[in-house]
C-alpha cells in the first residue's frame, strides 16, 4: 500500500531538500529548491502556485519546480513517492484521507496528509428560475445533474442534499460524461439543478435565458449545517457576494471549502513547514495582487479550519504565533486527525478480513466501500 511503501522515500526526499539549505532571510530558512505538484497548466491552481513560487524566488531565492497534473492521482503520487515535497490540491485531500473513490484502491488506502494553507472558495447547487425550486429541500423528486467519474462534483451535490436531509435516492439522478455536457444540459433546461461555483461561465448564458437561482443554505439553519459537518467535514458556511446572479445586495449562502490547498505529507519536517508558511506570509505582498482571488491566501484567511485535511503541526505553530489559530481550530484539527487514524485502522482490519475471505482484484473496491459504509460512519 502506498501509505507504507513510500514513507521512507518521502522522508528521504524531504531530508535531502532540507540539507541543501541556502535561502535565509528575515529569520526564514528554506532549502535551495522544492518540487510542488498542481492542477494542469492554465487552471486557477497552476496560476496561483506559479505566482506564489515566483514570490518565494524573488524574496528568498527558493527555486520551485511545478509538476502539473489533471488528475488527483497525478498530483498526489509524486508526494507519496518522494519526488515532490508539496502539492496544490483540491478535494482529493479529503478523499485520500478517507480512502474514498480512487483512493479506495488496494494500492492506495488512507493517506496521511496535512494542509499548510488553503484559499477559501465556494460551491453550491444552482437551479433555473423556471423550476419553482428555491431551497435544497425542494429538490426531492427533481432532476439533478451528475458527472460520471467526478468525485468532487458528486460530493458537492450530495453535501447540499445532506443539508436538507436528502440523499441521491431522493432525486432523479441524470448523469453526463463531462462537466461541460452537464452545463449545457442545465442551460437547455434538461435538468433542474447542477453543482457550480459562483463564477461559472455557463451560468451567464443561463442567466440570460431560464434564469439562475442559488439554493440557499443559511447559517441560521444549524440543523442543516450539523448534517453537513457529519457528512463532509471539509465544508463550512460561506456567503458569496460575487458571482452570477449574486451581489452585495443579493448574496448567496453556499458551501465554503478550500481550493487550492498547499499540502504536505504528515511526516514532513515541522521545522521546514514552519519556515515555509512564515516565508509565504512574509512574501504575501509580492503575490496578493496576481489575481482577484490571491488576497484569499493571507494567513488570516487561508490558515483556519475546516480544510480537506488536518493542518500540519509546523503550520499550526506559526499560526499560533501570529494569533490566527484558535481553540476551535485545534478542536477541529484534533478530531480530523483522530478520524484519519480510525480510517487507517479500519483499512487494516478490512484488508485482513478480505484476504481471509479471498477477496481479490476488482472485487476489493466494492468490498471496501461496503465495509466502510457499515463501520466508518
Amino acid at each position: 500500500m502506498l501509505r507504507k511503501i513510500f514513507t521512507t522515500g518521502a522522508a528521504a526526499a524531504l531530508a535531502a531538500a532540507f540539507l541543501t539549505t541556502a535561502a535565509t532571510a528575515q529569520d526564514v530558512t528554506l532549502p535551495r529548491t522544492q518540487v510542488w505538484t498542481s492542477y494542469d497548466v492554465g487552471t486557477a491552481g497552476y496560476v496561483e502556485a506559479s505566482a506564489i513560487a515566483d514570490a518565494l524566488d524573488k524574496k528568498f531565492g527558493l527555486t520551485v519546480r511545478i509538476i502539473p497534473s489533471g488528475t488527483s492521482i497525478g498530483r498526489l503520487l509524486p508526494l507519496q513517492a518522494g519526488r515532490a515535497q508539496y502539492g496544490f490540491m483540491g478535494n482529493e485531500n479529503y478523499f485520500a484521507g478517507d480512502a474514498m473513490f480512487e483512493f479506495g484502491a488496494r494500492e492506495w488506502g488512507p493517506q496521511d496528509l496535512r494542509v499548510i494553507l488553503g484559499r477559501p472558495s465556494q460551491v453550491g447547487l444552482v437551479t433555473g428560475k423556471d423550476t419553482g425550486i428555491s431551497t435544497p429541500a425542494d429538490l426531492k423528486g427533481k432532476k439533478v445533474g451528475y458527472v460520471l467519474a467526478n468525485a468532487s462534483t458528486t460530493l458537492n451535490t450530495e453535501t447540499v442534499l445532506a443539508f436538507a436531509g436528502l440523499t441521491t435516492a431522493d432525486v432523479e439522478k441524470v448523469e453526463y460524461p463531462s462537466y461541460g455536457a452537464m452545463a449545457k444540459a442545465f442551460v437547455a433546461g434538461e435538468i433542474d439543478a447542477a453543482p457550480a461555483v459562483p463564477t461559472s461561465s455557463f451560468l451567464r448564458e443561463a442567466e440570460g435565458g431560464r434564469g439562475v437561482q442559488w439554493l440557499s443554505m443559511p447559517a441560521a439553519d444549524t440543523e442543516g449545517w450539523d448534517r453537513v459537518g457529519k457528512f463532509a467535514s471539509l465544508f463550512s458556511h460561506s456567503q458569496a457576494k460575487v458571482g452570477v446572479s449574486i451581489s452585495d445586495d443579493n448574496p448567496a449562502d453556499l458551501l465554503g471549502y478550500r481550493y487550492p490547498q498547499l499540502t504536505a505529507n504528515a511526516n514532513a519536517s515541522e521545522d521546514e513547514v514552519y519556515n515555509l508558511i512564515k516565508a509565504l506570509d512574509q512574501s504575501f505582498d509580492l503575490y496578493k495582487d496576481a489575481s482577484v482571488v490571491m488576497p484569499g491566501w493571507s494567513v488570516a484567511i487561508a490558515g483556519v479550519t475546516p480544510a480537506g485535511a488536518p493542518f500540519h503541526s509546523g503550520a499550526v505553530k506559526y499560526l499560533k504565533e501570529v494569533g490566527v489559530w484558535t481553540d476551535k481550530d485545534q478542536q477541529w484539527n484534533d478530531a480530523r486527525i483522530a478520524h484519519i487514524e480510525t480510517v487507517k485502522a479500519g483499512w487494516d482490519e478490512a484488508t485482513a478480513k478480505a484476504d481471509r475471505e479471498g477477496v481479490k482484484g476488482a472485487d476489493w473496491l466494492a468490498y471496501w466501500e461496503a465495509w466502510r459504509a457499515e463501520h466508518l460512519k
